[in-house]
């Protein structure tokens, strides 16, 4: 059996889980930074009050720093080619959060789906590591994102813990099914 794409070199220590999770959490927060800042821009933008702040500013914030969270996961989980992950992080996010936001405008699902997307290219994958779990991983996110914010205004504020989270919880269940089947058991 062959390496997945975007696995380290053959004898590449695996990824630990500690560093795996470090990359996350560190991104998450530099993702929860990016949409605030275009979430107080959306606000700013419905407001009718005139000492609102200018919301060009925040969203234009919130947005370049999109492209940080995927250089935090890519280079601190040890991606072997980084910044082409980066790159293909961005286009990902891109080609699913900007559909999904058209379909479900809510100014939350479609950020999670996004940033998921991303995640998924960014974050190292060890052979053990399959994409479709993240993609599963992500799609639940952003259901549970847009379930959270239809039910409660709050769900703004925690989505953005959720679409890094995923992934890194897909990749613990397909590490111990990859584990039971290594193991025979």
């Amino acid at each position: 059996m062959g390496l997945a794409k975007g696995s380290p070199s053959p004898g590449a220590e695996p990824l630990s889980p500690r560093q795996e999770w470090r990359a996350i959490t560190l991104a998450t927060l530099v993702l929860a930074s990016a949409h605030w800042s275009v979430l107080a821009g959306l606000v700013s933008v419905a407001s009718d009050d005139p000492a609102a702040p200018a919301p060009g500013p925040l969203i234009a914030f919130g947005l370049a720093l999109v492209p940080f969270v995927f250089v935090v996961l890519a280079f601190l989980s040890g991606h072997p080619r980084a910044p082409g992950a980066v790159i293909r992080a961005m286009i990902l996010s891109l080609l699913v959060g900007i559909p999904v936001s058209a379909a479900v405008p809510d100014a939350v699902t479609g950020f999670v789906a996004g940033a998921g997307a991303g995640g998924v290219a960014a974050l190292r994958a060890d052979p053990m590591h399959g994409w479709r779990a993240r993609a599963v991983g992500v799609g639940v996110a952003s259901l549970a994102a847009f379930l959270l914010v239809l039910v409660w205004e709050g769900g703004l504020l925690l989505a953005p813990a959720l679409p890094l989270t995923s992934i890194g919880v897909a990749d613990h269940l397909s590490e111990r099914r990859w584990e039971r089947k290594v193991g025979g058991g």
